[in-house]
Order: C-alpha cells, then structure tokens, then sequence
C-alpha cells in the first residue's frame, strides 16, 4: 500500500491532488506547527492584472498547531470568491464547477483552517477530479516520537509498505532511516506538466487547482497524469 503525507492546504496547486492521486491513502498531516504566510491559508489566482494572492486571515498567534487555527471572520470567503469570479468568469469551464464553490465560499461559515481546507481538498479530488484515494487524519493515530521518527511511526500505523514524499523533503529526510523501517521511499516528480490555454499569459504552473479546472473542466485528469500513460507508450 502507497501512503502520502501532507498539511491540508488551501485550494492548493495541481503538483498537490497529482499526489493524491498516485496513492492508496493520503493522510492530512495537521496536528503540526502552523506555518504563518504559507500553503496552509493561501494561494495564488491568475488575473489580468498578473498573478494574485489569496490569503485565509488567521490572525498572529505563532504558537498553534494547524487544527487548532481558527477563522474568527468569515468576512473572506466572500471577498475571495469575488477575486475568483472576477477573473475566472471568461474561463471555458467556470460555469461546470460555479455552484460547488458558492456553496463553498457563500453557503456557510468556517471556522477552523484544517477543516475547511480538508473538506475542499476532498471535494474537489472526488467531484471534479475522480480520485477515489482513502483520506485520513493523523489525530486518528497514537504517534510516538519527534519529526521523522514520528512520521515513521504514523507511516507504520497506516499498513502502507511504500511512502511518496514530495521533493522538497530530500532536504530533512534521512532515507536510510526508511530503509531500516522496511518502507519504500519515493519523491514525487512535478516536472513536464502540459500547458493549457491560460486566460492571462504568460502561462503559470504554481497557482490553484481551481486555474486547471476552470479551463481544461473534464480533462483535467489528463494534465495531471493521463499525460504521463500518453508518453510512456
């Protein structure tokens, strides 16, 4: 079994489901120190302006686990699914997926980061994407240790024999340490992605998910691995 670990990220980049993907199970890695001004509370949109952020108002506490941030406005949601209209409108696909993401952004208040991001993760993997990957939370578990002896452990507890690791990783990971714990290390490749038509060149890689659905909506899948079966024909 392949297992993947990661933070739940806010409408995260499309290298982010790719993983999810090629795994069995992908585990939300959440009850780890909270990185301010990161992945975990925002990303980036393209607009006709250049490239645009989207930031979670999370307030300044530096001392939080990520399940433990909570959003105390929700004031946001409504500003960011203005930015994404405003910009996506024109996007092929844009009315395919509109309703999901009012529901998302309109439909209700949240109130913690890890679940909110959690949930759209999840939604977008199954209802736009077709993944069927097991999700999980390493809060179910009973972890012992620090950093990678801990992620050994959690690794250990799921049943997987192969762990993807993306590969920013090679820079704290000991490889010999999951050599000795009988699992098999693979960092994933983000390289070759296709470009598609973007509507405001010049194209970006590293902006969200939401960017490849709007515009390639049903043959998304293709740009994330189906180019991948292509090529190796």
């Amino acid at each position: 079994m392949r297992v993947a670990v990661i933070q739940s990220n806010y409408i995260p980049w499309k290298g982010y489901f790719d993983i999810i993907h090629d795994v069995d199970t992908f585990i939300f890695l959440d009850d780890v120190q909270f990185t301010a001004q990161d992945w975990r509370s925002r990303n980036r949109i393209k607009t006709k302006d250049g490239l645009k952020w989207l930031s979670v108002p999370v307030g300044t506490d530096k001392v939080r686990l990520i399940h433990e941030v909570r959003l105390a406005s929700s004031l946001w949601q409504t500003k960011h699914w203005r930015s994404i209209s405003q910009s996506y409108s024109r996007a092929p696909h844009f009315l395919r997926y509109r309703e999901m993401l009012e529901d998302f952004y309109l439909g209700r208040s949240w109130e913690s980061l890890s679940e909110m991001n959690q949930h759209l993760i999840q939604l977008i993997a199954r209802e736009c994407l077709g993944i069927t990957t097991r999700f999980r939370d390493s809060r179910e578990f009973e972890l012992r240790g620090r950093k990678l002896d801990r992620l050994l452990d959690l690794i250990g507890q799921s049943g997987a024999s192969h762990y993807l690791s993306g590969p920013t990783a090679r820079d704290y990971i000991d490889d010999r340490c999951f050599q000795q714990a009988g699992i098999e290390l693979e960092y994933k490749d983000y390289s070759g992605y296709p470009v598609y038509d973007q509507l405001h060149p010049p194209f970006e890689h590293a902006v969200t998910i939401l960017d490849l659905l709007f515009h390639t909506g049903p043959d998304a899948p293709y740009y994330l691995w189906g180019w991948r079966k292509e090529a190796n024909r």
